[in-house]
């Protein structure tokens, strides 16, 4: 069983889905709702979608 790595539940997954479960699906948290991508079918990982590449931490980015 995995845990999600936002909120630390445990992550149920039917296993008709993990049967067809790849790395790299995308998969949401039903505890948090945090979006999640597969990051290893064994043992079973997910790691946060980080598709949100805009929130940089850059000081005085994109000034001037």
């Amino acid at each position: 069983m995995a845990t999600c790595p936002e909120c630390d539940a445990e992550i149920e997954i039917d296993q008709d889905d993990l049967e067809e479960m790849e790395v790299g699906d995308p998969w949401n948290c039903d505890a948090c709702g945090s979006s999640l991508r597969v990051a290893n079918l064994t043992p079973l990982e997910f790691h946060g979608d980080d598709d949100d590449d805009d929130e940089v931490d850059d000081d005085g980015a994109g000034a001037g």
